[in-house]
This record gives C-alpha cells, structure tokens and sequence, in this order.
C-alpha cells in the first residue's frame, strides 16, 4: 500500500480564477514529494462542526519545492470556507490518496470537463516533460479557466456549452470537428462525457482510463460511500463493487460500468 501522510500545510496563495472556481498552492512537508498525477488529498475543515475532509484532486504537483495546488469549486459549506483562507493560514491534509495515471503515449490525448479539468493539468505537464506530443480537450459551460497552463505543454481545443469559446458542444464534438487523434486517452469529468469517451476510445481501440468523480467520505476505502460497479476484462463477466478513492480514481476505461 502505497505511504499517505497527515500534515499541517501552509497556504501559499489562493485565488479566484472563475467564478465560485478557487486556485490554491498548498506548502507540504510530505505528500508533494510521493504524490503523482490523477491522486488527490484530502482537505479538513478548521471549523469543527464539519468532521468529514473534502476530497479535492491535485492539479499541479511542484516536487522540487515541496507545494500542491488545488483547483476546487464551491459546491458547500466546506469549499466555501476553504475559499476564504489567505495566504499564511493552515489547514489540514492527508494524502496522496488513490491511485494515478499511467504516464505514457507518444501522441496523449487528455480530456476534462468542468471540475474534472484541473487534474488533468498536472498529467498533461508531466507527459510534456517526458516528450509526448499532447493534445488537451476541455469542455467548459461558458467561462473559460487554466488556458495558459495548458497552452504552456499542450495544443487546446476547448468545447463550451454556448459557444463562447471553440467547438459549441461536448468534448466529443471538438474531437470530431477538429479530426483529433491520439495513441492512448486520460479522461476526468462527468459520468456522461466519460461515457462517451469510453464509446469513442472503443471505436477507435484506443487505450483509455478514466478518473471517476464521485461524492467521497472518508478517502480511504472504509465507509463504502463511493462505490463504482467494474468487471474483469479476462474473459470473465462478473461485474463486482471497487472503491473509487482506494481502488481509484484512475481506472481503464473497459474495466468499469458507467
């Protein structure tokens, strides 16, 4: 099993990069030296009425000078009050939690939509450095985030649900539109984009795996809140229950049910 720490880490900055959407770098004694791209942590309120940590993935990952960032959006209570720290405060993590993605292929292609795009930043700049042509697809509702760090290590294509900015449309659509392809595909977003990604990867027969989002508890595998249906992919059929914060969240795309 892989080693997850318990730390204090200290704010560096955090910002507002779209609305409700909130970068933050996060200095870390441990969990920035053994984490890996597609892994998250697990962030723990300050105010103690609010037990449970809220899991977040991890969108960069700076080894060299011990930080993480986060990217998260305000979706409750707890997000709402991380939004509010500042630069100096402390807050409560454990990680790296999960498992990540398999760093490979010469022509990548990775795919976010909406929450689910800052994971895929932290891949896209590793399979930069380690040569791969990558291609990046993220599909947003309107207002656009992170453009300039993908741009700095892959060629974007964007998707927006109106129109304000590329391909109107999914994700999918921007590949078709634009004749996209690719030698393996690293997906994260909701179960109905990943759904179709899988459908295309298939057609195509093209390797995928996919990060499941899904309402996590306690980030280790105990409580059973965030069980996902998969199936063996050996000629056999059973269809069994995996954890997507212990067996997760990375999976290949054939082994799991959508």
């Amino acid at each position: 099993m892989a080693e997850k720490f318990k730390e204090q880490a200290i704010i560096i900055r955090q910002e507002e990069i779209a609305d409700d959407i909130y970068s933050m770098w996060l200095r870390t004694e441990e969990i920035a030296e053994h984490a890996k791209a597609g892994q998250f942590v697990s962030v723990y309120c300050n105010e103690g009425s609010r037990l449970l940590p809220r899991p977040i993935s991890l969108c960069e990952i700076d080894k060299e000078n011990g930080r993480l960032r986060i990217v998260y959006r305000i979706a409750g209570a707890g997000t709402k009050e991380f939004s509010a720290y500042k630069a100096g405060d402390a807050v409560e993590i454990m990680g790296p939690l999960g498992n990540g993605f398999a760093e490979t292929g010469k022509k990548p292609m990775v795919i976010g939509g909406g929450i689910g795009i800052p994971p895929m930043l932290g891949l896209a700049k590793s399979l930069k450095e380690s040569g791969s042509d990558v291609t990046a697809v993220l599909g947003y509702r309107s207002e656009l985030f992170l453009q300039d760090e993908f741009a700095s290590c892959s060629s974007v294509y964007n998707a927006t649900e109106d129109g304000n900015s590329g391909t109107k449309g999914t994700v999918i659509d921007a590949i078709k539109e634009n004749n996209l392809d690719a030698d393996i595909i690293f997906a994260c977003g909701p179960k109905p984009m990943l759904r179709a990604i899988k459908e295309l990867a298939a057609q195509k027969q093209i390797p995928c795996y996919i990060s499941l989002e899904e309402r996590m508890a306690c980030g280790i595998g105990a409580c059973l809140a965030c069980v996902c249906q998969t199936k063996n992919v050996d000629g056999h059929s059973n269809v069994h229950n995996a954890r997507v914060c212990k067996d997760g969240p990375v999976f290949k795309a054939e082994e799991v049910e959508l």
